[in-house]
């Protein structure tokens, strides 16, 4: 065994766990998970059979990762935070053919308490507040609160906000990489290299 696994946790033979990961206290891995390397995964989580995890993400306490839940390389999921795969379920009703696709993409921070809406994707180092709700893609670098969810700015790769306006063409560096983020539109992207004449 390449990972470390508490004795109270159970994963069921099948299950695919990259080498040092970290599996918890009263956790559940079901036998069809894809977990990647270095990923932890925090006290009561549950992660399902059709969920892929990338290496790197941290899943604190009490999370349960659903069916058709996809996490990209080092995402966070902060404690309690919520995932769902039917939209509109009923006790009465099988739907299990009905399950959303979500898609978290690499780096995003997802906080305590939140809750995602099946069907959406959150974009490349977004970061959702504690106890939003996300119904709607949210795009790269955005941060995005409340209830629905709204974006109200932009961070960076090291997880500080960006003194930006939510659309127009501007550019900064984060204080602590010196990285450029460069705003067209509404859309943030990261500029590789230094060629950029902002000093």
């Amino acid at each position: 065994m390449t990972y470390y696994q508490h004795e109270s946790a159970i994963v069921d033979d099948g299950a695919r766990i990259g080498s040092g990961s970290r599996i918890w206290h009263f956790a559940h891995v079901c036998a069809g998970a894809r977990i990647g390397n270095g990923v932890s995964l925090g006290q009561n989580v549950f992660i399902g059979n059709r969920v892929v995890i990338g290496d790197d993400c941290k899943i604190q306490n009490n999370v349960s990762v659903y069916d058709n839940v996809t996490l990209e390389r080092g995402v966070f999921c902060g404690p309690s935070m919520v995932f769902t795969n039917v939209y509109n379920p009923r006790a009465l009703i099988e739907r299990k053919e009905e399950y959303k696709d979500t898609l978290i993409r690499e780096g995003a921070t997802l906080g305590a308490n939140c809750t995602i809406v099946c069907g959406v994707t959150i974009g490349r180092y977004a970061f959702v507040g504690a106890g939003a709700v996300v119904t709607r893609e949210v795009p790269d670098y955005a941060l995005v609160v409340g209830v629905p969810a709204r974006q109200v700015g932009w961070v960076s790769e090291f997880g500080e906000q960006l003194a930006l306006p939510l659309s127009g063409d501007a550019r900064i560096r984060c204080q602590h990489t010196h990285s450029l983020y460069v705003l067209q539109g509404s859309r943030l992207q990261k500029q590789d290299g230094d060629n950029d004449g902002l000093h």
